[in-house]
């Protein structure tokens, strides 16, 4: 296959990006996405050129580090699958492809196409912890969870913070990424105790990161890569409204 790129450059945050055409040429069908970008770094490294950046790590789908904006959607046109594992077989010879990072105000670019994705890390620092000690996994598992409450969590901890959904969302909103993380302690036993001081820390977070409010779009969970449900963000929201509700100073008291 013979490819023509059009891929965001910017050296530094500071600068001015802008789109840059290569040729990506005698690329394999069965290459993955990342494959072919690295195919055409290697021929820029051998002409004195400076190669592409982009994040990767696992190159499995698992890790959520890889991220860009493949003509208009985030992880390309495939549903349900990440950059990683996108293979040049959904792309047709003589294709043009336009590659850019996520665009959004709290995922500033550092450099062509990777971006600051510290926010997210951020928001999950202001869950706290969980303070149930469950001993060893046998005793872990032998605290009892009803099992709707269980397939709920476990779809939502298959969130691998990518950021697609903030790339997706016309508002940049983390609802979706910061409702996984609430749901997933949330719905087991294990995440009773801090249950309320995290949604509310949590979500005090991701505003202060300066993301967007949901609208009701659901473009997050149509580019999400685990298919993360938008329900998890009506579960955050029922958790935050009861956090609110409740008088903190109370519950410090009969701690006491």
């Amino acid at each position: 296959m013979n490819l023509t790129l059009h891929v965001w450059r910017q050296a530094r945050p500071s600068d001015k990006g802008r789109f840059v055409t290569y040729q990506a040429q005698d690329i394999s069908p069965d290459m993955s996405f990342l494959e072919m970008l690295d195919v055409v770094n290697e021929r820029l490294i051998g002409s004195g050129e400076t190669p592409i950046a982009f994040d990767h790590d696992c190159r499995e789908g698992i890790c959520g580090t890889c991220g860009m904006v493949i003509d208009g959607s985030p992880h390309g046109p495939r549903p349900l699958t990440t950059t990683c594992q996108l293979h040049m077989r959904s792309f047709s010879d003589g294709d043009s492809i336009t590659i850019e990072p996520w665009r959004a105000a709290a995922f500033p670019v550092l450099r062509d196409l990777v971006v600051d994705r510290r926010a997210f890390d951020r928001i999950i620092q202001a869950g706290g912890f969980v303070s149930v000690s469950t001993g060893s996994a046998p005793d872990g598992n032998a605290i009892l969870v009803p099992k709707p409450n269980a397939d709920r969590a476990m779809d939502a901890a298959a969130c691998i913070g990518c950021g697609a959904c903030v790339a997706a969302c016309p508002n940049a909103s983390a609802m979706l990424f910061t409702a996984a993380k609430v749901s997933h302690l949330g719905l087991l036993p294990q995440g009773q105790p801090e249950r309320r001081a995290r949604v509310r820390g949590m979500a005090a977070q991701m505003d202060a990161e300066g993301f967007g409010t949901c609208t009701n779009h659901f473009e997050c969970e149509a580019a999400c890569p685990k298919g993360i449900s938008v329900a998890n963000i009506a579960r955050m929201n029922r958790e935050f409204l009861s956090a609110s509700l409740f008088d903190e100073s109370s519950e410090e008291s009969r701690a006491d």
